[in-house]
């Protein structure tokens, strides 16, 4: 058999050289700091005010904590982080956003809650000498789910997010999220059919802005929400079913039939109800079983304006 002959290859240098590569130019530019131009602290009319800069799409592991198992966990939060800026601003420092953020780390999982990055946003305000800025996080939270029969155990988990403002002049605002996933069975269906009836898996989306007093020592928000969209659900999603449970979870939805319009009602219902919740919003997504298309609805509240 024929053997090739091994390749000949040229040092690394000449194969860079062979794929563009080039000799540095001359450098004319200043290479300490403080004899570089800073364009983003320009000062000038430049026309409008911008409500908010900043950077998104910044991936750290962080750590939360919750009310349910695992009470403890680690997990990967995404964030945004942005500020107001004045006309008068060329632009803003986006390098101290990330700078902060790992210092507040020290190269561990950031530890997420809410007086945390209450801290976070203050102190971010003061190092970009601004009015106001916000920070946004959202993160798989996982909780552990068993069977309604056999109480078989596995692992759920529903997007969550968490945003805090900090504004000098009007203190905090703080606002919480969830999504997360149920079953509904489709009354007209259960209706008009001689059996059966079919039924499809919802997407609850609920977001809410808390009082100033809630102490999330005391109740977790992220159950709060959670249950707010599943206790009113035809069923619950489970991890693990056998046979005693998936007919007790079948029945329980066949029992209790949900429009999408009902479903919005009812978690409604449960938000305007919790004492830490000063407005809120909740849509419901249907991934029809029987329609190509999904089933939609959505409820915004404000507490204050009703009060």
């Amino acid at each position: 058999m024929h053997k090739d002959q091994p390749i000949q290859l040229p040092d690394k240098q000449q194969r860079h050289k062979l794929f563009g590569s080039v000799e540095p130019g001359e450098k004319i530019k200043p290479t300490k700091k403080e004899n570089m131009a800073d364009l983003q602290n320009t000062k000038k009319d430049f026309l409008f005010d911008i409500d908010q800069v900043g950077i998104a799409n910044v991936k750290q592991p962080i750590v939360v904590n919750s009310a349910i198992k695992p009470y403890k966990q680690t997990t990967i939060g995404t964030f945004k982080m942005t500020s107001a800026i004045k006309k008068d601003s060329k632009g803003t420092n986006m390098s101290r956003f990330t700078e902060l953020l790992y210092e507040y780390s020290h190269g561990e999982p950031f530890h997420v809650s809410i007086q945390a990055l209450k801290k976070f946003t203050k102190e971010l305000t003061e190092r970009l000498e601004q009015e106001d800025t916000q920070i946004s996080v959202t993160f798989p939270w996982f909780f552990e789910r068993g069977g309604p029969s056999t109480n078989k155990t596995g692992m759920n988990h529903a997007d969550a997010h968490l945003t805090v403002v900090y504004d000098r002049n009007y203190g905090y605002q703080v606002n919480v999220g969830l999504e997360g996933t149920i079953t509904t069975l489709c009354p007209c269906s259960k209706e008009i059919s001689e059996y059966s009836a079919h039924n499809q898996r919802g997407i609850v989306k609920m977001s809410a802005e808390l009082n100033a007093d809630y102490n999330e020592t005391e109740i977790d928000w992220k159950t709060a929400l959670l249950e707010a969209a599943e206790s009113n659900a035809s069923a619950r999603i489970h991890p693990v079913l056998k046979r005693p449970d998936e007919k007790m979870v079948t029945e329980q939805a066949y029992e209790n039939p949900r429009f999408v319009e009902d479903m919005v009602r009812l978690v409604a219902a449960d938000l305007y109800e919790l004492p830490f919740v000063r407005k809120f919003s909740v849509t419901c997504r249907n991934e029809e079983s029987i329609h190509l298309h999904d089933a939609i609805a959505s409820i915004t509240y404000d507490k204050a304006l009703h009060s």
